[in-house]
This record gives structure tokens, C-alpha cells and sequence, in this order.
């Protein structure tokens, strides 16, 4: 009798004890001072989810972290406030790595973690096509991205597959900037579109916009985007990428677990514009292809992949290629927490 209650005595104070440490590293981690962390996305599309879910649920900040984001519209742009340090995490596609390691740079990019596992954009057409075949777009013209972008890449790599030459059988038209060709399409530019989300599903409701086809299901898997740095900044600040890792992490799982209604309340701070039902919508059509990435990792197949569609569209001359161990560091994504 004795030693049950001596028992009972010692999980009741071990419980209080276990509670009041709680309570102080709650307050501790409440007070303690945050490292900034200036943060540039390449352009404002729900494939960048499981970052917006990061920042709205406070992953980044019980990490340490204090993000400031910004849109810079382009990954050109992107690139250029990292390495001239005016950026420190930018979230681009892994070419542009790819050409700033094999340029004049002192800084040299280092991609850490991925977010999404394929290319995010939707070919759109102007008529329904209940079974789309690809010869329908042959003669055509298709409405890009910027030259020697990640979504014409993926493109050229869709329409080869095909058996279409991008340079020869259909024209690209990627002189727009990204925030002027939804309306340029509804102006009636090209014939064929390629469109992210929730542009794609927007642009839908005016009934003359089609999603025909899935970019990213066509090429198939391929890390279409990815969190990268310095390699200066990578030696200086090795906790606070660990950290945006293990909160990226949180998120992702939310990301494939979370039932898409809660996910759209999330979305819709950073989509205003957008119905509740239409971002359910998208996000619903992203896990069909299985779009979002379940973990931070980045195969190192996936960067010669890459390489492989960058020189196929003539963007990369072979002599410049690149070790994935050059660019690709997978310490972080490899010990989250």
C-alpha cells in the first residue's frame, strides 16, 4: 500500500514537473529573439502552398525565424536579389543554380529543400477537348513564360515527348511579363496557354478557357522548385537553414494531410481574389498529379534531369554542366526535426 501511493506520489509531482518545463520553454520560446530572414518567391501561386501554410501557422517563427516575403515576379529577378545580397532564401526553379554556378558570380547558389515535385502549370486551350491529343497543337501558337524559363523548359520537354519540335511545329510567345498574360489571353492572344494556379481555374469561369492538359504529368516527376541561398550564406547561417527545413517540413506534411477546405482558408490570405471553392478546386487538382512534395529531399537525379531538358532546349551547352553535389546540398532535408 505504501509503494502504490509513494508510486502515485512521484507520477503526480513528475507531471507538474513535466508541466512546468512546458510552460517555460513555451515562454521561452515566445521571448526569444528572432533571426530575420529575407524571403523572395519568384512569382504569387498556389504551388508555393506549403510555404504560405508555414508562414500562417507560425512553423517558421517556432523555429527562430522571422520571414519577410516578397514577389518578385520573375526568377531572373529573383536570382539577382540573392546574389547581390539582397535576398537571402529565394524559391526559383533549380536551372537557375544551374547557370549562375558556371557564370562569372563570386556567390554561388545553393539549393537546400524542395517544395514542389513536378511542373505546376496547366496547358489551356480555348474549346473543352474531352481526350486532348497533343497533335492539335501543332501550327499553333502557345502563350509562355520568360525565354529559358522553368515552365517553357517543361513545355518544350511536353511537347517533345510528343513528338513536337517547340522550335519548328508550334510558337512560343514568352515576351510578356507574368502579371500581363492572363490578360493578354483574354485578349485573345495565342491559340494554347500555359497557366499556373489559381490562374488557371480563375481564367476557367469565363467558360471560353480550357484546362486541356497537365504539364507536370506529361514530363513527370522533377523538382520544379526549390529553396535556395549562398553558398556564403549557407557557411554563415547553417542553424537558420536547418530550421527553415524542419518548418518547411511541418508544413508539407499539413500540406498532404489536411483536408483541402483547411488548406483554402489558408490560401485565400494570400489570394484575396479568389472564392474559397475555387481554391479547394486547385488544390484538389494538385494532388491529383501529386504535385506537392511529402518531404524537403531532393534526389540528385532530379538535377541531372534537369540539366538533360536544359540542353535539349538549347539552353545549356553540355561542357557546362554541372555535379548535382555542386549545387545540391542535402545535410538539412535529411535531418529534420
Amino acid at each position: 500500500m505504501h509503494s502504490r501511493i509513494s508510486l502515485s506520489r512521484i507520477a503526480t509531482v513528475a507531471a507538474a514537473l513535466l508541466l512546468c518545463l512546458s510552460s517555460n520553454f513555451s515562454a521561452y520560446a515566445q521571448g526569444q529573439k528572432l533571426t530575420p530572414v529575407r524571403y523572395e518567391e519568384t512569382i504569387r501561386s498556389l504551388m508555393f502552398l506549403p510555404s504560405y501554410v508555414a508562414l500562417s501557422k507560425g512553423y517558421f517563427k517556432q523555429e527562430g525565424l522571422d520571414v519577410a516575403m516578397r514577389t518578385s515576379q520573375g526568377t531572373d529577378k529573383s536570382t539577382a536579389a540573392l546574389v547581390s545580397g539582397n535576398a537571402d532564401i529565394i524559391l526559383v526553379g533549380p536551372e537557375a543554380s544551374v547557370y549562375v554556378q558556371t557564370s562569372e558570380s563570386p556567390l554561388k547558389p545553393r539549393i537546400f529543400a524542395g517544395v514542389t515535385a513536378t511542373d505546376g502549370f496547366f496547358l489551356v486551350g480555348r474549346s473543352a477537348a474531352q481526350k486532348f491529343n497533343w497533335a492539335t497543337v501543332k501550327g499553333k501558337t502557345i502563350l509562355g513564360l520568360r525565354p529559358g524559363s522553368t515552365p517553357d523548359v517543361f513545355l518544350e520537354a511536353a511537347l517533345r515527348k510528343h513528338g513536337l519540335d517547340p522550335r519548328k511545329d508550334v510558337k512560343i510567345v514568352n515576351n510578356l511579363g507574368p502579371a500581363a498574360r492572363p490578360g493578354a489571353w483574354l485578349a485573345g492572344q495565342a491559340d494554347f496557354g500555359i497557366f499556373t494556379e489559381p490562374d488557371a481555374t480563375t481564367l476557367e469561369k469565363d467558360g471560353k478557357t480550357f484546362v486541356v492538359a497537365s504539364i507536370g504529368a506529361e514530363v513527370g516527376p522533377v523538382d520544379y522548385t526549390v529553396f535556395t541561398t549562398t553558398d556564403a550564406y549557407m557557411a554563415k547561417n547553417p542553424k537558420v537553414l536547418q530550421a527553415w527545413t524542419n518548418a518547411l517540413a511541418h508544413a508539407q506534411a499539413d500540406v498532404a494531410n489536411a483536408p483541402a477546405a483547411d488548406l483554402a482558408k489558408i490560401a485565400a490570405t494570400y489570394f484575396p481574389g479568389t472564392s474559397q471553392e475555387q481554391l479547394v478546386a486547385v488544390i484538389e487538382r494538385y494532388r491529383k498529379i501529386h504535385f506537392y512534395k511529402t518531404t524537403p529531399l531532393i534526389d540528385p537525379a532530379a538535377i541531372d534531369r534537369i540539366q538533360d531538358m536544359l540542353i535539349a532546349s538549347g539552353l545549356l551547352q553540355p561542357a557546362k554542366r554541372v555535379s548535382p553535389q555542386t549545387i545540391l546540398v542535402t545535410d538539412f532535408a535529411k535531418h529534420v526535426k
